[in-house]
């Protein structure tokens, strides 16, 4: 699937306030007669938001634009391309990992001095981690996701008499409350699907331990019977643990994460209060009845012990492989407020352009997402599953997934779930 952007002109860079800014859409080269191809995952809803960004670049350069969707097996479809001799100018990866390993091989080239500035301009020390090998630096985050939020049935809550709760001790709290106001299944969870497991514990790690431990345990430079993890584990089964806050282990690791989520918003509701990422409003929206920022709402997830507050997210790195005049510009426009406001005017993604105006976002809802990134600063750390060897942090019915799924069976075994996932932390990190 293609689609061509074609600009009505290269835009003045001879402005005496923009000229020497490489953040600013005006000090931009006139590329008018050029043409770049852009190769990214999405489609539909997603794909029509990043047109607007792509309308921007052509508009304040001239240059042809060239949109190719990879589908979701982006990772399949440029290694195809790369042995072809004929790989996109720029791509959107969407894990750090395709970055290091498209690094590593030399397949793709380092930034320039224009949009390291600007990525030092509008973005957090950590997108610049994130996007480097440790000593080039590769790629821009054009959006960053949130999977920090907790989300729930406002109705539930007032019947309850709760206010959404800051704190982990609260949390809890406000489930057993829900319970006792006759609520089945206060909090639901999604344990079919071993990721959103991997989502919890790394929210709740990444408030016990802190920023730098959860760095450590990401790259397996401590191992997973770490103390550390055996606090985020005790953590985790002071609600797991608990039958009447999460159900039964049974019905939880036959439910998948789209029913957890309509789980709580049905005119029947079992729940009250769901975790996961953004997203959640996306199946909100289209699977059930109840409508975003009215009758569903989120919080941000608590802190434990008043940990600082932090994100843990996702995002989509643009990286060039093609060192040229016009994918650097682009790399270059990627990195501004502008290219952020296009990206975010549809509510499908969030940034962690700390320079965007946060009127730009549609909604209240994509606002605040938005605003909890930017505000976790340093704070923010990708998801870490992600980032480990899929044997380990991707496999359905392996690894981690597994592991995580074992310990809400039993979530006594704290000791038992820590020999599990160092094991198989172990073989997947060799």
């Amino acid at each position: 699937m293609a689609l061509v952007v074609s600009g009505c002109g290269g835009s003045d860079s001879s402005s005496d306030d923009t000229a020497d800014d490489p953040t600013s859409e005006s000090s931009l080269p006139d590329l008018e007669g050029e043409s770049i191809e852009v190769a990214a995952v999405w489609t539909g809803a997603e794909q029509k938001t990043f047109e607007k960004v792509l309308a921007g670049f052509s508009d304040a350069t001239g240059a042809e634009v060239k949109y190719t969707s990879t589908g979701d097996d982006i990772a399949t479809v440029l290694g195809t391309k790369i042995k072809g001799g004929q790989p996109p100018d720029v791509a959107m990866l969407p894990q750090p990992g395709l970055l290091a390993q498209f690094a590593e091989s030399g397949d793709i080239q380092p930034v320039n001095e224009d949009v390291a500035a600007a990525v030092d301009e509008n973005y957090a020390a950590i997108w610049k981690d994130l996007a480097s090998n440790g000593s080039d630096q590769y790629g821009v985050w054009i959006d960053a996701s949130n999977k920090s939020t907790v989300w729930y049935n406002q109705m539930l809550f007032d019947d309850a008499g709760i206010e959404a709760p800051t704190t982990w001790d609260e949390f809890v709290a406000s489930a057993q409350t829900l319970s006792d106001s006759g609520v089945q299944i206060p909090v639901s969870l999604g344990g079919a699907d071993g990721w959103t497991l991997t989502d919890w514990f790394e929210n709740v790690y990444l408030r016990t331990a802190g920023a730098d431990m959860y760095d450590q345990l990401t790259t397996h430079e401590i191992p997973w019977t770490d103390p550390s993890v055996t606090t985020a584990l005790e953590t985790l089964a002071e609600l797991w643990g608990e039958e009447t806050l999460v159900g039964d282990s049974g019905t939880a690791l036959q439910t998948d994460f789209t029913g957890s989520v309509t789980n709580v918003f049905d005119a029947d509701a079992q729940s009250a209060v769901v975790y996961e990422g953004g997203f959640v409003a996306g199946v909100i929206n289209d699977a059930t009845d109840f409508t975003v920022g009215e009758d569903a709402n989120f919080f941000e997830f608590p802190a434990v012990d008043d940990s600082e507050p932090s994100v843990v997210g996702g995002g989509d790195v643009a990286v060039q492989f093609t060192d040229s005049e016009v994918s650097q510009a682009f790399l270059t426009y990627l990195a501004s407020p502008e290219a952020a406001a296009a990206m975010v005017s549809t509510g499908s993604f969030t940034s962690a352009n700390q320079n965007l105006d946060s009127s730009a976002y549609p909604d209240e809802t994509s606002k605040a997402l938005g605003e909890a990134i930017v505000e976790a600063g340093e704070n923010f750390r990708f998801d870490m599953s992600d980032l480990a060897p899929s044997a380990f942090g991707g496999t359905v019915g392996a690894g981690e997934w597994k592991d995580l799924q074992d310990f809400l069976a039993d979530p006594s075994d704290v000791e038992g779930a820590q020999e599990s996932l160092e094991a198989n932390a172990a073989k997947a990190f060799k």
